[in-house]
């Protein structure tokens, strides 16, 4: 997976690329740690992205925490595939996805 990051004023943007899964999600769940403590936002673009695992899913809940008490946290760009497993699972009741 390829993660794409920048921080526009206080708004941190996560971009990934492939699939976030058990092997991908410790690196994505380090880069938020890093990234977070300057930001008030977070958006997430998963136009790339092409799957979601519980590991995935379990990073996503804890960005979503932590950032709640924060600015808040937006999903973007969710494919068919992604969008479903957020269906499912109840995700989709949960985060902002635009």
């Amino acid at each position: 997976m390829k993660i794409n990051k920048s921080l526009n004023g206080t708004r941190l943007d996560i971009a990934l690329e492939g699939r976030l899964d058990t092997t991908t999600a410790p690196e994505l769940e380090q880069v938020l740690r890093e990234s977070m403590d300057e930001a008030t936002e977070l958006k997430m673009d998963f136009s790339k992205l092409d799957y979601i695992s519980s590991a995935g899913l379990r990073v996503l809940l804890s960005a979503h925490k932590a950032m709640s008490k924060k600015g808040g946290m937006k999903v973007c760009n969710v494919n068919e595939i992604v969008n479903e497993v957020f269906d499912v699972t109840g995700f989709a009741d949960i985060l902002t996805i635009e």
